[in-house]
């Protein structure tokens, strides 16, 4: 092994381009690998974690105490083939409104309703939760809220331990703890006792079932252990798969594009290893005769070449790795800003299996990659290896040649283009390379025409250029002086106005479930918000409802669904799901204004949304708003979607990536080319040819193979942007209308062709440069 690892070390360094070659695209490849495996890694895995260990709900079962009681729940965890495992309650459960004096005082929460469970302790054969502050309500006037474990919640002047909170109809209560479930049970606790002052309207069961891993499984389980109810006890209930879909959606949105370029990267790398590796035997038969004929055996030759591979991988993949972890920090940072990672309160990190998977990996890819053309070097005897010269042979290459030399080109142009059929394998290889480099072009250009469509469709680009708030003294404004239509009004009249709509929002709940949503009105105008559609239709009346995929997905629901509204004063309406826009956050719908009122008599618009004439100076407008009301609030609307921003930024870092990493297989093929057609080159430039039609030559025998590789690249680049933006839209529940997918066209499909030419003319341009500068002389000589 001596001998071979000598040998292997002497290639290593001779042979400095190739192994650069190596290094750097593996380098590369392992970046991307580790940043698309460690966010496929964490999108789901914190959730998975800390719900095992609190043994949180399967199933969140809510049940009308008018129709079943305590005593009838408990005995149906117990049920005979209920494949109940474990079961908490039933809970006592009552909504009650939380005022705006009140959640003023609290840090996180918000008026509106507020669901209270009585527990008597946080502790549990399920849904075991974290009391990390204070202590559990145990007397009268107790209660304890359910907020996440953030700095400085749980003590300093901020804290709301200790604060009291006085709801509706009862005496004040007294905060004395503060927790956080994974299963999101309810927003506050208190006692058993003191539920009863609550007047609960509903019972809370919650169940772990032995088979719960499918959305069939669980909705067998609940039918099975609410069989023998009474119809219609069971109001609503919440299966952990949709919280946990909700967890991993914001990181969801990156891991389809991310695997997608992950692969591509995989895929040049191993074309370039295979493409270096039959360079390096081809170019060095004299090299591996020399090893035979002092003893090396076949099998040590192999050896060398492999080991001669691994040294600049290894080296490659343990760089790339550690670069890709640095990496894949802030851009797990940005794709979980957002993420409602509070019930399981934690910053994912990277598991260590990613980084042995791309470390270990990618070297033993490579030695596959490498050992084909390797075996070359096996089968050659000495005697042949020595003899053999380094620069092909005739055959189809100068077939091709005197084919050509009749063709109305110029002559370094027709020499170029019959290069490659000197060596079709290689030709081959470097297609397959720029293909991949096209492919990943094209994608990028897709994704990019998507997420700007995308992007300015959910900021309002081009519907909405200011907007007015309307100011109120709770908050230290002036108050304005109009009334909500008046302000309307007012907003339509002044100059260079096209349209104002008045947005009004009112919390409600959807009955059986814990958890607030903000319902969304929209009075007067042109609806400016029409253009989010994605599926279904928008509203046309009362009743009528759109809302995000998010918010389908965490609440179960499809479009046609009906179902009901909870609001303070036992209001309740009934509302049906008619549309789905593009996106929204998961606890977020839209309404028209009288569903709106119909839960929250006194809503009010409290935001305009102003649409100028074309031309118009929004700033103007602005001052004309302050000079009229001075308790009105303008603003330019500029937000930009960072989301979008994310996936173009990464998409194009990864393009140029790739892109340079497949022009360097070019520059390895055009370094090979000219190192074995010396001879053929001086006795060119004996005969007249100058270093600039040399250089001609080499370029285009590269851009030839790149013009090819791009036709092929495209429908490639097509095919995969068609599958990542399905797989996007299933997994973080967005929706993209057919107008944004529509982003093919004969002008934008010659870009990315094109690329695949950019791309071989970049590899080549450096070396064949370099082979037209050396001397008539120099290159005879080394013949």
């Amino acid at each position: 092994m001596s001998a071979v690892w000598r040998a292997s070390r002497a290639a290593v360094r001779r042979r400095r381009l190739q192994t650069s070659v190596i290094g750097v695209v593996v380098l590369v490849s392992s970046m991307a690998l580790v940043v698309a495996l460690g966010l496929l890694d964490v999108a789901s895995g914190p959730f998975d974690r800390l719900f095992g260990q609190a043994h949180g709900a399967h199933v969140v079962a809510t049940f009308d105490a008018a129709k079943v009681s305590g005593a009838e729940l408990a005995r149906s965890a117990h049920r005979s083939g209920s494949g109940v495992r474990a079961s908490a309650g039933p809970f006592p459960e009552a909504v009650v409104d939380m005022p705006q004096n009140a959640a003023s005082e609290m840090p996180g929460m918000g008026p509106g309703p507020l669901t209270v469970v009585g527990r008597a302790k946080p502790g549990g054969p399920v849904d075991r939760l974290d009391l990390f502050a204070g202590h559990w309500a145990t007397g009268r006037d107790q209660i304890v809220l359910a907020l996440p474990d953030a700095p400085g919640m749980g003590e300093g002047p901020h804290s709301p331990i200790g604060k009291r909170i006085q709801l509706p109809g009862l005496a004040p209560m007294t905060v004395v703890g503060l927790a956080s479930g994974v299963s999101g049970t309810a927003q506050a606790w208190v006692s058993p006792q003191q539920i009863a002052a609550l007047h609960p309207t509903a019972y809370q069961m919650l169940y772990r079932f032995e088979q719960a891993a499918t959305a069939r499984q669980i909705t067998t389980d609940t039918a099975a252990v609410t069989a023998g109810l009474p119809s219609g006890s069971l109001v609503a209930h919440q299966s952990y798969l949709t919280l946990k879909a909700q967890v991993a959606a914001a990181p969801n949105a990156f891991v389809p594009f991310l695997m997608a370029f992950g692969i591509l990267g995989l895929l040049v790398a191993v074309l370039i290893v295979g493409n270096v590796v039959s360079g390096a035997v081809v170019s060095g038969f004299r090299h591996i005769g020399v090893l035979k004929s002092l003893g090396f055996t076949p099998n040590q030759v192999v050896a060398v070449y492999l080991v001669m591979v691994c040294v600049p991988a290894t080296a490659g993949a343990a760089i790339g790795t550690v670069l890709g972890g640095v990496v894949a920090r802030p851009l797990l940072h940005q794709v979980f800003q957002g993420a409602d990672l509070a019930a399981v309160n934690v910053m994912p990190t990277i598991g260590s299996w990613v980084y042995a998977t791309t470390a270990l990996g990618m070297p033993a890819v490579v030695l596959l990659a490498a050992l084909i053309p390797a075996l070359r070097a096996h089968r050659l005897s000495a005697a042949r290896a020595i003899s053999a010269g380094s620069a092909p042979a005739g055959g189809r290459g100068l077939v091709v040649q005197r084919w050509l030399s009749g063709v109305r080109l110029p002559r370094p142009v027709t020499l170029g283009l019959g290069l490659p059929f000197a060596r079709p394998g290689r030709a081959l290889l470097t297609v397959s390379a720029v293909l991949l480099g096209a492919a990943t072009v094209t994608l990028a250009t897709g994704l990019s025409a998507t997420m700007v469509s995308y992007g300015n469709a959910i900021e309002g680009a081009g519907r909405a250029q200011v907007i007015v708030g309307r100011g109120e003294t709770r908050f230290g404004q002036t108050a304005s002086r109009h009334g909500d239509a008046a302000t309307q009004s007012l907003l339509r009249e002044l100059p260079h106005a096209a349209d104002v709509s008045a947005m009004g929002y009112a919390d409600v709940r959807l009955l059986g479930q814990s958890e607030n949503v903000s319902i969304q009105g929209e009075r007067g105008g042109r609806s400016a918000l029409q253009d989010d559609l994605a599926r279904g239709r928008w509203m046309r009346g009362p009743g009528e409802a759109v809302a995000s995929g998010r918010f389908l997905a965490k609440h179960g629901l499809r479009l046609g669904d009906s179902f009901a509204l909870g609001a303070a004063g036992a209001r309740q309406e009934r509302v049906t799901l008619v549309g789905e826009v593009m996106s929204g956050p998961a606890d977020w719908m839209r309404a028209d204004w009288t569903t709106v009122t119909a839960l929250a008599p006194g809503a009010q618009a409290n935001q305009y949304w102003v649409r100028l004439t074309p031309g118009s100076d929004a700033g103007a407008y602005m001052k004309a708003v302050r000079a009229a009301d001075p308790g009105l609030y303008p603003s330019v609307k500029t937000s930009v979607n960072a989301g979008a921003v994310t996936v173009i930024g990464s998409a194009s870092v990864l393009t140029l990536m790739l892109s340079l990493v497949a022009a360097m297989g070019v520059f390895n093929t055009v370094m090979l080319s000219a190192r074995e057609r010396r001879r053929d080159l001086g006795m060119l430039k004996s005969i007249g040819m100058t270093p600039r039609q040399v250089t001609v030559m080499m370029v285009v025998s590269m851009a030839g193979l790149g013009l090819l590789g791009g036709i092929l690249g495209v429908p490639l680049g097509v095919a995969a942007y068609r599958v990542v933006v399905r797989t996007t839209e299933h997994s973080a529940h967005l929706a993209f209308p057919a107008r944004m997918l529509d982003v093919w066209h004969p002008g934008s499909l010659a870009l990315p062709a094109l690329a695949g030419v950019a791309i071989a003319a970049l590899g080549a341009v450096i070396p064949a440069r370099t082979a037209a500068r050396q001397t008539i002389a120099r290159v005879l000589h080394t013949e």
